[in-house]
């Protein structure tokens, strides 16, 4: 993915946009997976692989899965969850290694009547 592409993820207030969306997810990305799973025959999903050496939006438009599901729905599940902490940090937690601190953010936040996040 192109530095080019990243930037075009960020929008001027510094919010990541992750794909969520088949149509969200890069070609690049999908011919890339589509080339490891031809070659390779990984056990892991070329998607769920770490690679502490990518920024923080590299990491945000990673993709673990986009394929249709048993139901005919297509689903894409980013590989990290990017949050913001209290103290302003942005971090991205892998949704299999960070599962704990994922579920621990969830019950964190709360968003108020003005559609603001609240911790707690």
């Amino acid at each position: 993915m192109t530095q080019e592409s990243n930037k075009a993820n960020v929008n001027k207030q510094g919010e990541i946009h992750q794909p969520l969306q088949p149509e969200d997810v890069s070609p690049e990305q999908k011919h890339e997976i589509a080339e490891i799973m031809r070659k390779e025959h990984p056990t892991v999903n070329p998607g769920d692989r770490i690679d502490e050496s990518k920024t923080l939006e590299e990491k945000a438009q990673q993709v673990a899965v986009d394929a249709p599901d048993i139901t005919g729905d297509h689903i894409v599940v980013p590989t990290y969850f990017i949050v913001d902490e209290p103290d302003g940090e942005r971090k991205a937690l892998h949704h299999v290694k960070d599962a704990e601190e994922i579920s621990d953010v969830i019950r964190q936040a709360r968003m108020n009547e003005n559609g603001e996040r609240e911790w707690w």
